[in-house]
């Protein structure tokens, strides 16, 4: 009788191997953005100041899937947003209500494509492209937003301008010139 339990133990074993290796149980995934909604932002970052990273989407936009797939789990990228800033996926058409800085933010008319939220809305001036990514300082003050795709490549040192506060003093053109001239050589 032991000997049958020892055996369904090791053929349980076994089995439980056999599910994850085809991908039925998969281990926790550490690597990406650690998103948040802008609620859990505003509250985490009464609490620890940061900078605010906002990706601005819909379920239907083809590059915002491109970004997600590419950009988003390039882990250099990925651990410089997770380190540096509260990062936001905000679905532009969201059905959800925001009250923030004393206005509330909801969708006229939601699940029906083609309207947004408030909030999406004003964090882009009414131009309404995707994917948009915004970026705030740590009082919620919008600094800019791009509308476009983005690269991993080109979106590193967007990320470094910001966090390393060279927007206050220099023009982001200037900030990438000069990454160049302290660039090593190439032979």
């Amino acid at each position: 009788m032991l000997e049958n339990i020892k055996r369904g133990w090791v053929i349980f074993t076994l089995a439980i191997i056999g599910i994850s290796t085809w991908g039925f149980v998969k281990p926790a995934d550490d690597s990406g953005v650690k998103w948040v909604s802008f609620d859990e932002a505003v509250k985490l970052n009464a609490e620890h100041p940061r900078k605010i990273f906002i990706d601005i989407y819909t379920p239907w936009c083809g590059w915002c899937k491109k970004m997600d797939a590419d950009t988003y789990t390039d882990p250099t990228v990925a651990g410089y947003i997770n380190k540096n800033f509260y990062a936001v996926r905000l679905d532009a058409e969201t059905a959800d209500t925001f009250h923030f800085k004393g206005h509330k933010f909801y969708n006229l008319k939601p699940h029906t494509k083609g309207y947004t939220n408030e909030l999406a809305s004003s964090l882009m001036d009414g131009k309404l492209s995707f994917p948009t990514t915004v970026y705030m300082d740590e009082n919620f003050s919008r600094l800019t937003y791009l509308q476009s795709y983005i690269t991993a490549a080109d979106l590193k040192p967007i990320l470094q301008y910001f966090v390393e506060n060279k927007y206050k003093n220099m023009s982001f053109d200037d900030y990438k010139k000069s990454l160049l001239d302290t660039a090593p050589a190439k032979k």
